[in-house]
């Protein structure tokens, strides 16, 4: 079974305060974070107290840790919450998102890297996109006029341009086929 929220937070609780990134700027963004959208985690008394300045980052960062434990289960759900947020880098790098993720991919196939390029459609830029496109219209002009008439003279000029951007094996067909329907 999963741990709880609370017990993935003394886990992680060791490597959050030896980590260089969570900086002043980083802490005070959670404790804001978690005193105005959930001001029942953190009341305002509370938030003044972790965004001292006198006081090391370090110190704040161990006792907002210890005071969100003894809060409960909702309280450290929302700090990680507030640590994605904020903090993307350092949220997938804690170890029991490392461990979560190596159980559920053993052959560690599901990587950022691999989310990060889902997303990108390709790689080839917008002339691709555009010589695909025109293909497309090609088709569709090809498709349309094959079944009645000849093709007029608006359609060959507009596939007489759609070929500029193509190869040499494709202009010849796609010319050849413009010939072959203004001959019937």
């Amino acid at each position: 079974m999963a741990d709880s929220y609370r017990e993935q937070l003394i886990k992680d609780s060791e490597f959050l305060r030896n980590d260089k990134r969570m900086g002043t700027e980083l802490v005070d963004k959670l404790v804001l974070q978690l005193n105005r959208i959930y001001p029942q985690i953190l009341n305002d008394k509370e938030a003044q107290k972790f965004r001292n300045l006198g006081v090391p980052t370090a110190i704040r960062l161990v006792e907002l840790l210890s005071h969100l434990q003894g809060k409960g289960e909702e309280a450290c759900y929302e700090f990680y919450r507030a640590l994605h947020i904020h903090a993307e880098d350092v949220y997938f790098s804690l170890p029991t998102r490392i461990h979560r993720r190596e159980t559920t991919d053993p052959k560690w196939t599901n990587t950022a890297d691999d989310l990060r390029e889902k997303f990108v459609l390709n790689d080839r830029g917008p002339w691709f996109f555009l010589s695909c496109f025109t293909v497309v219209v090609g088709v569709a002009f090809l498709y349309y006029h094959s079944e009645g008439k000849g093709l007029g003279d608006d359609t060959r000029k507009v596939l007489g341009f759609t070929t500029l951007g193509f190869g040499t094996q494709a202009k010849e067909v796609l010319i050849s086929y413009i010939d072959d329907c203004s001959r019937k």
